[in-house]
């Protein structure tokens, strides 16, 4: 089969400096206070579109639009109809795929070589979700009261959902909202991130023509201070789900706290990837190279905190290094494209100021290190994969979530202290083992306390299978039947039938 052509800026549909409108009540419509942002492509500094900036009167348009459907039309739909829903717009979304990834590569900067490769992820996700809309089930208990009393449950939709998305991955961060949310009958009000705000509003209009009823979907682009507040806040939200920072996660809970909102967090990361001496060294160098490098870093689960047995540690360093000089850094519009931009000014600062934090601090840059400014290069938010040696465990560069291509090597020898050291963090998303020993690999797995273990690989994830995180990286999952319960109440009935 023929490779899809990518789509460039100047002809993408969705893309084209024009005005872009919120999605409230099935209408598309401007913000309130007549305010917009503009959203710029990361790796070029060119104007892809004027947004509408959504703040609290748009929040509380869309809570209400969001509640009226809830209590409304949306109530009536059968488990099998919203199953067809899902699926239709499952199949929309497969026919509009290209054009969706390109947006996202446009928007927040991934290459095309990632979000293309993506499609599986997203569709399996959606396609997920609309099979558990017809698996929701209570059940019947048996009770020791005296008498004839039945008891049963029943599984009810929590009602109007506050979804909170980040940058790094727009496509797929809003499906892992929408999906469960559809699946179990709520309705919901997504507030994209200011960084990357095109394509859930693209998928605003796609779920308007897979039929999905007026306010069940909403969309209000803006920012975090003032519409994601309104949102979290909002009394007539019955749940948030996040994805973000921590420190914003933490703001969210204290919100939550006026009508105790059910809230569920997927935070950030300072992920353990330990690499042992007798591990398969060709399949780990880009394993452990790529947790990090991927999507430049800005990944959440990514494997930043690179633990390798001090007998191998300069040669797989070294060769890590050499794997990541050998990636090709540009636009991600560039199909052959494998590192793209950071996905702004602010994170381009950021991630260059734990460069110097981390020379100070006394590790060395193996690779990378510094700003790329050559060529159209600097025209963009652009740092090389990074590989920092010499790390000791207390270092801030081996503490802090840098959200960028940058590897923290540090060495062990002992594998019993390893424990105590890989767990030695605040958070706790992600992890990795690289071994031939599986008694070791099965130690380790129950060892680390984090959401994921992944053993001889990193970042699988499967709709099926859970994704969460332990200490500051949050509660709840996503993925999986633990991540459709988050959406549903359990109601208890007894009927006295004597």
């Amino acid at each position: 089969m023929a490779q899809a052509q990518p789509i460039s800026f100047n002809r993408h549909p969705y893309a084209d400096g024009s005005a872009k409108k919120m999605l409230i009540d099935g209408q598309w419509v401007n913000a309130a206070s007549g305010k917009t942002f503009e959203s710029h492509n990361p790796a070029t500094g060119e104007l892809l579109a004027t947004v509408a900036e959504g703040d609290k009167a748009d929040i509380d348009s869309a809570v209400a639009a969001a509640r009226r459907a809830f209590e409304g039309p949306w109530s009536k739909f059968t488990p099998f109809e919203r199953q067809n829903l899902l699926l239709k717009f499952a199949d929309l979304i497969e026919k509009h795929f290209d054009e969706l990834s390109t947006l996202d590569t446009l928007d927040m900067g991934a290459p095309l070589s990632r979000t293309r490769a993506g499609k599986l992820r997203v569709l399996g996700m959606l396609r997920f979700y609309a099979g558990q809309a017809t698996s929701i089930h209570g059940e019947t208990i048996e009770n020791s009261l005296p008498g004839e009393v039945f008891s049963y449950t029943l599984k009810e939709p929590v009602g109007v959902v506050g979804a909170i998305i980040p940058w790094n991955s727009p496509l797929t961060a809003s499906i892992w909202k929408i999906g469960p949310a559809l699946a179990t009958g709520c309705t919901v009000v997504l507030k994209p991130a200011e960084e990357a705000p095109l394509t859930p509003l693209r998928l605003g209009e796609l779920a308007l023509e897979a039929g999905v009823p007026p306010g069940v979907i909403n969309v209000v682009p803006g920012y975090g201070e003032t519409a994601g507040a309104a949102l979290a806040a909002h009394p007539d939200v019955d749940k948030v789900a996040f994805t973000g920072s921590h420190l914003t996660g933490q703001a969210i809970v204290k919100a939550s706290a006026g009508n105790l909102k059910r809230v569920s967090l997927e935070l950030g990361g300072k992920s353990p990837d330990i690499v042992f001496a007798d591990a398969d060294i060709d399949a780990a160098v880009p394993g452990a190279a790529m947790a990090v490098f991927a999507n430049s870093g800005q990944i959440c689960s990514a494997g930043t905190r690179l633990f390798v047995e001090q007998r191998i540690y300069d040669e797989f360093v070294g060769k890590v290094a050499e794997f990541g000089k050998g990636l090709k850094v540009g636009n991600g519009i560039d199909p052959e494209v494998q590192i793209g931009p950071l996905v702004s000014q602010e994170q381009l600062s950021r991630v260059t100021g734990y460069f110097d934090v981390g020379q100070k601090e006394g590790a060395s840059a193996v690779v990378g290190g510094k700003r790329l400014t050559e060529g159209n290069l600097g025209k963009g938010y652009f740092v090389p994969p990074t590989v920092f040696a010499n790390v000791r465990d207390e270092m801030r560069i081996a503490q802090e979530e840098i959200f960028g291509p940058v590897i923290s090597a540090i060495s062990f020898k002992d594998a019993d202290e390893l424990v105590k050291r890989a767990n030695a963090t605040n958070f706790g998303l992600g992890s990795g083992v690289w071994t031939r020993d599986v008694s070791k690999a099965h130690k380790f797995a129950k060892a680390i306390r984090a959401g994921s273990v992944w053993v001889n690989c990193y970042q699988a994830m499967d709709p099926a299978v859970p994704f969460g995180g332990y200490k500051m990286s949050g509660y709840g999952r996503e993925s999986g039947i633990q991540h459709v319960e988050e959406y549903l109440n359990v109601k208890a009935v007894w009927i006295k039938t004597a």
